[in-house]
């Protein structure tokens, strides 16, 4: 028999995630065959999954809570923001189409049939799927040809419980009004609600449950705690880094530039957690600090122009600098192709068709082209001959002289390159940070004292914590009752 239930928020950032995350590692360790589904995701952070394709990173945590392996079914449309208007539209984990957003919106009810499609592969061998909704129900204005919410509720027939973020405040008011500017139909679906990001006692919110009990007429499961441990798992939007100046205090600075179109930043995830380094996210308008030992420039979804914020914040005058003093760079993926002579985009592929000048710190030229790249690999690092896994994500073929200095080896093949000088570096490697010995032995070249941190066992610690949190403060039996059976 397989059971599935809705998750959805009184808004994005609610916790929506880290609860199903949570949950899926609880009912795993009952014994249920769980599996995660969201379907549609907006989000930079993405995942190669088992089959070849890409999801959201969040899903991918999920699955990993869950126990199982990846799939593109979990999240069978993910959009990733190209532009302010923009997206790249992955489908079933292929690249489908770049769209704007009134483009997508249009024609988003063309892709219900692989949702509903996924979901039912992702069903078949589950005896739970618990499905997260994407921002709230409550944008009843995208109602009619939704995907996320309601829309893939109804066209699913699924019940669902509402998620309310009392740290916001005004959680009562956001229930409630959410309850009441949704359609009869609709509202019938949502049959409970939780309480989620609580500080303090949380006793003292029983008679805030008890009027929404009244109000709603449905059942509270329960109240959630604030849940700290929770900044050491990949974050599924980069909202996560509006606020974070520096991770850690009297550490060695690691810089790493927020670039408009940030992607796959979990990158430094393992790097945060080391309590030598002291990672900072250099927010637009501020200078990179010049006390820093290593800038990274992260992934991008568009890389021509976040290399042209870049220049606009006058980090490229930073990053000069930064190397005439002996300081080191690195770019990882769309930071790797903004670090040579030349970025091409002959097909328009970004936007208008043509090249654009790199900042020049690699002798590498790169010529972006519409076949992506999606896959896991192992390999060693060149200089220290570590060995690392991670996968890669990306659009275009970089070559030139620095290539003939790979930073890794990966299946056999060389990847990335280094400068003569040994200061810059540049690899398409995704999550690399995550093998211990690599990233100890990088940290060391750098004068960086490592920890004996082991990342995937700290993963795997926290999302065991993560269930026992839910355990104690959820009515996990009343879920599963409310769960329906397909």
């Amino acid at each position: 028999m397989t059971r599935a239930i809705m998750f959805m928020g009184t808004g994005s950032d609610v916790g929506k995630s880290l609860i199903v995350a949570g949950l899926a590692r609880a009912f795993t360790n009952r014994g249920l065959r769980v599996q995660p589904f969201k379907p549609q995701n907006m989000s930079n952070n993405a995942a190669v999954t088992a089959d070849g394709g890409e999801i959201g990173r969040a899903q991918a945590l999920q699955a990993r809570a869950a126990k199982v392996p990846p799939s593109v079914h979990m999240n069978p449309v993910l959009l990733k923001p190209e532009t302010t208007t923009g997206a790249q539209v992955i489908v079933q984990g292929q690249r489908q189409a770049s769209m704007t957003a009134r483009e997508y919106f249009r024609s988003r009810m063309k892709y219900m049939g692989a949702v509903l499609d996924s979901f039912h592969k992702v069903a078949a061998v589950a005896d739970l799927v618990l499905v997260e909704g994407a921002g709230s129900p409550g944008e009843v204005n995208l109602r009619n040809g939704d995907l996320a919410n309601m829309g893939f509720a109804e066209a699913a027939d699924l019940p669902a419980i509402l998620i309310g973020d009392i740290h916001r405040g005004g959680v009562i008011a956001s229930i409630v009004g959410t309850l009441e500017i949704l359609p009869q139909a609709d509202r019938n679906r949502l049959k409970a609600f939780l309480i989620n990001k609580f500080h303090g006692d949380p006793q003292l919110f029983s008679e805030g449950c008890s009027f929404l009990e009244a109000r709603t007429g449905a059942p509270c499961v329960g109240i959630v705690p604030q849940f700290d441990q929770a900044r050491s798992l990949p974050a599924e939007d980069a909202v996560a880094l509006e606020d974070v100046l520096a991770t850690s205090l009297g550490g060695t600075r690691i810089s790493v530039l927020r670039l408009p179109r940030i992607a796959n930043f979990d990158d430094l995830d393992p790097l945060r957690l080391e309590p030598g380094v002291t990672l900072t996210f250099v927010q637009p308008g501020e200078p990179i600090p010049a006390d820093t030992r290593l800038v990274v420039i992260p992934g991008s979804k568009s890389t021509i122009s976040d290399l042209a914020a870049v220049r606009r914040e006058g980090w490229d005058i930073d990053l000069l600098a930064h190397v005439r003093r002996g300081g080191m760079v690195l770019g990882l993926c769309g930071g790797y192709q903004m670090l040579g002579q030349t970025v091409s985009d002959p097909q328009g592929l970004e936007g208008e068709p043509g090249s654009v000048p790199g900042l020049g710190l690699l002798d590498v030229e790169t010529t972006l082209l519409p076949d992506k790249t999606l896959t896991s690999v192992t390999g060693i690092h060149a200089a220290s001959g570590a060995r690392l896994h991670g996968y890669e994500i990306h659009l275009g073929a970089t070559s030139g002289a620095d290539c003939q200095r790979p930073f890794a080896m990966l299946e056999g093949r060389p990847d990335g390159a280094v400068s003569v000088s040994g200061q810059v570096m540049g690899s398409y490697l995704h999550g690399c940070f995550a093998s211990d010995d690599f990233r100890a032995k990088f940290l060391t070249s750098l004068g960086i004292q490592a920890s004996e941190l082991i990342f995937e066992q700290t993963i795997e610690r926290v999302l065991d914590e993560l269930a026992a949190h839910l355990e104690a403060s959820l009515d996990l039996e009343l879920i599963l009752s409310l769960a329906r059976e397909l």
